[in-house]
């Protein structure tokens, strides 16, 4: 077997690695293809050439493995094939402090509070949360607190 087929076996390899590294997540076809690629190329040098050339050809291939994945972890490389946008867009989200609702305010389950869910309270729907149990739709309810953008309710009594 010639060094070429074994230097275009490693360098398959290292292609395969690199793929498995940067596109392909988790353990693939690809980073066990490349491994197997990469100790094969090397026990094949040492097998066909020697000992000598063997040590060439590990030498070598941890070099170029080594220069490879340096190369491709250098942040110029990743800025050619990043995003170079920034997203400014937002949801227009009703918060319960913009809308003013006090604590007290009465309203009624639109979904049901199993312990999250949405609520209806002056008109405006809002995301809910009870504290305890769950609640159906169309249960009427009344505020308690403010938890972030989640209106505290709880069973309306009568």
């Amino acid at each position: 077997m010639s060094v070429t087929v074994i230097i275009l076996l490693i360098l398959l390899g290292i292609i395969l690695f690199l793929v498995e590294f940067l596109l392909v997540p988790g353990i693939t076809v690809a980073g066990i293809g490349g491994a197997i690629l990469l100790i094969g190329s090397i026990y094949l040098g040492y097998h066909f050439h020697g000992p000598v050339v063997g040590n060439y050809i590990l030498l070598g291939t941890i070099v170029v493995s080594v220069l490879v994945l340096a190369m491709a972890l250098k942040s110029k490389t990743w800025r050619r094939v990043m995003l170079g946008t920034n997203i400014d867009s937002r949801v227009d989200a009703v918060s319960p402090r913009q809308e003013k609702v006090e604590k007290g305010a009465e309203g009624e389950t639109l979904t049901r509070l199993n312990p999250i869910g949405k609520v209806m309270v002056n008109g405006k729907v809002f995301e809910g949360k009870i504290l305890d149990g769950y609640l159906d739709p169309n249960v009427p309810v009344t505020v308690v607190g403010l938890e972030g953008n989640k209106l505290i309710v709880k069973p309306k009594i009568d």
